[in-house]
């Protein structure tokens, strides 16, 4: 395995940490820098799905309180029959209602999404088409609800703006927030509720490639990918903290010109045959 090879790999874990919790798209960037780095080509979805697993690790540990009494309340509330019910436990309830539309869509167009939805024209009208939407949500939004007011609609709402993250350039993070802002969610509550949201869904991801690797022979270097995920999960923890801190003074704007800027390159980059679409 050459040196190169190896710090290509951390210096994606190290932007796919960046990257990951900010309304920017981690895929987006992955699926637009790795053809420019030395090597070339596309890192590929399951490179991006395990790295993945390096930064929902950094939101396990950020939120292991509210998490771990979320599970033991969801817990006794499954072996109760729903007798014992709390705010824990209907979280935990919302958290697996959000998840279904992307298990469901992710299953459905899983050829697409690997191949056809990477084209990185796609990849660019979606940087800015959200950038615009997100505007729009943080301008617009009443930002009151906190999430003591989320419901079973405004929960599938959620799940269903998560699902749109299977393409590159919507953002997970940034497709649940905008949701939530329109909804009237707080900029907290709904990135909150958006790091606990992806918790199954990033976690169900990566550990299928890893399998579906194991069974079928790798495409991605074991050993390189590890120290990419590892890498993701430092600074991944980091941007939780910093973000978490923005998010309950400050707006989204500077997210949204960063992206315009950025899909406007990729278009630039496409144009001059820099960058081919797959």
């Amino acid at each position: 395995m050459s040196g190169s090879a190896w710090a290509e790999a951390a210096f994606l874990g190290l932007l796919q940490g960046l990257t990951e919790f900010l309304p920017v798209s981690s895929s987006a960037h992955l699926r637009i820098v790795g053809p420019l780095l030395p090597s070339g080509g596309d890192p590929g979805a399951a490179f991006t799905a395990i790295t993945q697993i390096g930064t929902e690790a950094a939101v396990l540990l950020y939120f292991r309180r509210e998490l771990i009494a979320i599970a033991r309340s969801w817990r006794r509330s499954l072996a109760s029959f729903g007798v014992h019910s709390d705010a824990d436990s209907r979280m935990g309830w919302l958290i697996l209602v959000g998840t279904l539309p992307i298990a469901g869509l992710g299953l459905l167009f899983k050829d697409a999404i690997e191949t056809s939805l990477r084209n990185l024209h796609i990849t660019a009208a979606m940087l800015i088409a959200f950038a615009l939407l997100l505007w729009a949500a943080d301008r617009f939004g009443m930002q009151r609800r906190t999430l003591k007011d989320l419901g079973w609609r405004h929960g599938l709402l959620f799940g269903l703006a998560q699902a749109l993250a299977l393409i590159p350039g919507v953002s997970r993070s940034g497709g649940t927030i905008t949701a939530g802002l329109l909804m009237g969610y707080t900029r907290e509550a709904a990135a909150r509720y958006s790091f606990l949201l992806a918790v199954p869904a990033v976690l169900a991801s990566g550990f299928y490639q890893l399998w579906r690797n194991a069974e079928v022979g790798s495409p991605v270097a074991p050993g390189p990918t590890l120290l990419a995920t590892v890498v993701a999960f430092g600074v991944g923890y980091g941007v939780i903290v910093a973000f978490m801190k923005y998010v309950s003074t400050r707006s989204y704007l500077p997210f949204v010109a960063y992206r315009i800027v950025l899909g406007l390159l990729v278009l630039a980059l496409l144009s001059a045959g820099i960058l081919q679409p797959l």
